[in-house]
């Protein structure tokens, strides 16, 4: 029989996560959509406790303690290991108390193993504990997280048959999941009931989350209704209720109307944050009146409140869409006049500059700059040069990037992969092509639709079909369903070498629905040998025809150097600041020549004026 002692405080920074062999609950690595184990103790259904403290229901310290730890790594991101916490502390025969069933719940949750949760109101009880509201909440609102409603609302049933009386965050929880799902006149049943209930009361979160429903849906109409009763009830609109209407006349092209919620905000005595001045300047961007969008950055500074790299970046993006350079300009002026500092986005902003217009040791240098600047690149500044170094008929320096990806600690996305497996096929090189793809797989990056696709393209213009078509059922062992345009890649790549028959034979199966790799005329190994009897080169002219991947432009824009270089000359400085931000985020990179030529165009608008800030 085990006495529980007192923790020692050093446990909690040298604690290991015990080893899975452990672990009584037997948890599964694997997505519940393949596999979904429950969460039970390891011996019988309920945890018997062989601590004398535990027996007692005293409060037992070493629980105490264990749930603490739980807390501290699902706050680290590390749920697993909380699991295995919770494992080791039934192993050891101690009993979890309803605070660390919650908390196990918060780990489940984080896992997205929904299913496992389900189970543990029957263990709990069983275990001689009567759930309590804030379990039941933990449970609704990891079901309402995950757009399961449903399950959401069986668990609120049991949790008023079991006598627990709901609260107001357990009817916030089901609103908000009701929300998410497009179902906001469900969010306004509940709020009618809630009404009815006299121990729990809407509280303004209340509100806003039924204005936010409504709002998703874009009826403004009835938001502002929820608001006219949200004030009849004694309660009076806040910041976040301003933003979240304020959103949904910018999205619905309105911004205009969003601006205007800042006299009722400071009617009310309410003061607007960067939020509300960040979905205002955004709104006018994306609406191209970028005329009031830079009126009311300038507006910012008599409201007291700073512009942020959110607003600057949303500035410097809109006046590239509409090519006012004059306009980049003075947003690129206000920024130093307010201080505001690059990070990782706006140095790849610049990047995709000298990227798109061909000029990679410069696009490599504003990199090596953002490095010494101490800002860590991510996955979307190496697909920026992944891009660049394709577009210049480079595949190999974009390969290499995979190592300088490992030294920085950044995993390797499908979206680079796919660029530079499009890098070499657009050589005509398709071992080096195969080589990343088996190097992608070695790693766990799972190929998407356009990585096969690219190789296929690639093994068409290599004149090797065959090799095209086998891509079909390495395809359907990943999962991964192809399409008509993946079969039309294929029968493309047949009618190149002069075998018409095999290509129609692949447009037959995709008009059948049936995406097969068998040949039933002629069998793919004599199909080969009598096309290598035809002694047919690969040629590489037309590399520009696969759809949607990146390709080389040995050239670049002529336009688009000659004026950099003028910029150059005129600001001899290696650390610049050029305006560009044409992507924000990680967007897929693949590019066809429409977009090419008017990138090349574009920028050699824009570059010939474009001011250069120095960065200290």
């Amino acid at each position: 029989m085990c006495v529980c002692m007192f923790t020692n405080p050093q446990f909690f920074n040298h604690a290991k996560p015990i080893s899975p062999s452990f672990l009584p609950l037997q948890v599964s690595h694997i997505h519940e959509e393949d596999q979904s184990p429950s969460v039970t103790p390891s011996t019988d259904s309920e945890v018997k406790s062989k601590c004398v403290v535990c027996l007692g229901n005293n409060g037992c310290r070493t629980v105490h303690a264990r749930t603490k730890l739980m807390n501290i790594l699902i706050e680290k991101g590390k749920p697993q290991e909380a699991l295995s916490i919770f494992n080791s502390l039934t192993e050891e025969g101690h009993k979890p108390t309803l605070l660390t069933y919650t908390t196990l719940v918060s780990a489940l949750t984080r896992q997205k193993r929904y299913k496992s949760i389900t189970a543990l109101i029957s263990e709990v009880e069983e275990n001689g504990l009567k759930p309590d509201s804030i379990l039941f909440n933990a449970m609704i609102n990891a079901f309402s997280e995950s757009g399961n409603v449903k399950e959401a609302m069986k668990i609120f049933q049991k949790m008023k048959k079991s006598g627990c009386k709901p609260t107001t965050s357990t009817f916030n929880t089901l609103m908000k999941g009701y929300g998410n799902i497009g179902k906001a006149d469900e969010s306004s049943k509940l709020l009618d009931l809630m009404l009815q209930d006299e121990n729990a009361q809407p509280n303004d979160r209340t509100y806003n989350i039924l204005i936010r429903a409504w709002c998703n849906k874009k009826n403004i109409k009835e938001a502002w209704n929820v608001v006219y009763r949200m004030v009849a009830s004694g309660m009076y609109p806040d910041v976040v209720t301003y933003n979240t209407i304020a959103r949904a006349y910018a999205q619905n092209g309105e911004t205009y109307r969003a601006e205007q919620m800042i006299f009722e905000m400071q009617n009310n005595k309410v003061a607007p944050n960067e939020r509300s001045c960040g979905i205002i300047v955004t709104g006018y961007c994306k609406e191209g009146n970028m005329t009031e969008a830079l009126r009311f950055a300038y507006r910012m500074k008599e409201l007291g409140v700073q512009p942020n790299l959110v607003v600057f970046n949303s500035l410097i993006k809109g006046f590239l869409d509409v090519t006012d350079t004059d306009g980049v300009d003075e947003a690129l002026t206000l920024m130093e006049e307010f201080g505001v500092k690059p990070d990782v986005i706006t140095f790849s902003t610049i990047m995709n500059a000298w990227s798109s217009a061909g000029l990679m040791d410069k696009c490599q240098e504003i990199f090596d700059d953002m490095v010494k600047a101490g800002i860590e690149p991510d996955a979307h500044a190496f697909s920026i040069l992944a891009k660049g170094y394709v577009r210049a008929g480079e595949p190999g320096e974009a390969e290499s990037l995979l190592d300088s990806m490992s030294k920085f600690g950044v995993h390797p996305n499908v979206v680079i992969f796919t660029t530079i497996i499009s890098g070499w096929c657009s050589a005509g090189k398709m071992e080096h092509a195969a080589r990343v793809y088996e190097k992608m797989c070695e790693i766990g990056v799972s190929a998407n639709l356009t990585t096969y696709e690219t190789l296929i393209w690639g093994y068409g213009e290599a004149k090797q079909p065959w090799k095209a078509e086998e891509l079909l059922q390495v395809m359907q062992e990943k999962g991964i369903s192809a399409e008509r345009s993946t079969m039309q890649l294929v029968a493309d790549a047949w009618r190149a070498i002069g075998l018409p028959s095999e290509a129609r034979r692949i447009v037959k199966n995709v008009d059948r629905g049936a995406a097969s790799n068998k040949t039933d005329e002629i069998p793919a190994e004599s199909l080969e040998k009598a096309y290598r009897k035809q002694n047919l080169t690969a040629p590489y002219s037309n590399l520009l025809q696969i759809p949607g991947v990146a390709i080389p432009d040995q050239n670049g824009s002529s336009a688009a150097k000659t004026s950099i270089q003028m910029a150059l000359k005129k600001y001899n400085s290696s650390s610049m600041f050029l305006a560009r931000a044409s992507i924000f985020g990680v967007l897929p990179v693949t590019v066809c020549r429409k977009q090419l030529t008017t990138m090349d165009t574009m920028h050699g608008q824009f570059v010939n004026s474009c001011k250069l800030v120095f960065i200290n």
